[in-house]
């Protein structure tokens, strides 16, 4: 497999092998010794998949206790996916990487705590699919507003995102509690 730094060092793009022919294609998505040989050597506790129309747009999300590390890629469709570093203490604080993942190309993000995540549907629909480094715990979720003027993301959108309420109502990096 090929692993890329992104933008933000830590968080990796990660291109596994696909092998294809006529009757379809073989990849492995997931190999512990394959990934601690590319430095992600985190012990993953739970899987989850969410399918996500068009202009949907979910994130930024992060825990601010039990934080997750997620691996996340895409099994139907295509999103655009940022992360934002949330670490006060980073010389990234506030800075963001995207990369666009999708079914057709196979490719994953490692996306490490101490990151916010989301991502919005740029294909008809999306499902993704992404393991964790630890519980989902949603008294300790935090979510930063996808549109907060200070982190300048260029999101693909057209019209407005379809967003939950949780999502709506986001704070802003400046006002939300990150990890020191």
């Amino acid at each position: 497999m090929k692993v890329t730094p992104t933008l933000l060092p830590d968080v990796l793009l990660i291109e596994p092998r696909v092998f294809g022919d006529a009757r379809g294609f073989f990849s492995e998505s997931w190999n512990e010794q394959a990934f601690r040989e590319a430095g992600i050597r985190e012990h993953f506790v739970q899987d989850n998949h969410s399918r996500s129309a068009h202009g949907v747009l979910r994130g930024l999300h992060y825990q601010i206790r039990q934080p997750q590390g997620k691996l996340v890629r895409v099994v139907a469709g295509e999103i655009f996916d940022v992360v934002v570093d949330v670490r006060r203490s980073s010389p990234r604080f506030g800075r963001h990487a995207t990369v666009t993942l999708s079914a057709d190309l196979h490719n994953q993000l490692w996306v490490p705590a101490g990151f916010a995540h989301g991502f919005c549907v740029t294909s008809d629909h999306a499902e993704v699919i992404y393991k964790t480094t630890d519980f989902y715990a949603p008294e300790h979720e935090r979510t930063i507003i996808w549109n907060d003027p200070d982190l300048g993301i260029a999101w693909p959108l057209q019209a407005a995102p379809t967003l939950s309420t949780k999502d709506a109502g986001g704070a802003l990096l400046k006002n939300a509690e990150v990890f020191a």
